[in-house]
């Protein structure tokens, strides 16, 4: 297990699954989902599966907040993200998730990426919901949730 996830700020959270790739947390009190990545790569197919688990979570509840910890990627796929952006993003904001917080990898060259792709995303993209997200970059789980 991952001890970020296990400090005083975030004991009170459940675990709503674990798979392969992916550990999600959710606080109903709080309206926060945290999704963990656990692999170094996730296969787009296995990641859109738990992205719709994950979904499923949010249409159940009443969540405002999600917390994409990445902290385990060690590979960045552009199409993956892109999905993510795009469609599950804006799925889930008809559900009320506007607040985004994402934790990265150290890795600078991966940061540069995102800046990269999310340029190319909103240039492909014009009709893009990001001016309806609060997104912000964490550097852990305990910034995550009390930004």
């Amino acid at each position: 297990m991952n001890d970020t996830l296990f400090t005083s700020e975030t004991r009170d959270f459940e675990l709503a699954f674990e798979e392969r790739y992916t550990r999600v947390f959710v606080n109903t009190d709080k309206k926060i989902v945290i999704c963990e990545l656990l692999a170094d790569y996730i296969p787009i197919d296995d990641f859109k599966e738990a992205f719709h688990k994950i979904g499923d979570i949010v249409k159940a509840g009443n969540f405002e907040k999600f917390i994409f910890d990445k902290r385990s990627l060690r590979a960045f796929h552009q199409p993956t993200m892109e999905w993510y952006f795009i469609h599950w993003k804006k799925e889930m904001l008809q559900y009320g998730v506007k607040t985004h917080r994402k934790i990265l990898p150290d890795e600078k060259w991966f940061e540069k990426m995102v800046q990269i792709a999310k340029k190319q995303i909103l240039e492909t993209y014009p009709d893009n919901i990001i001016d309806q997200l609060d997104i912000k970059y964490c550097d852990s789980i305990e910034e995550a949730i009390q930004r």
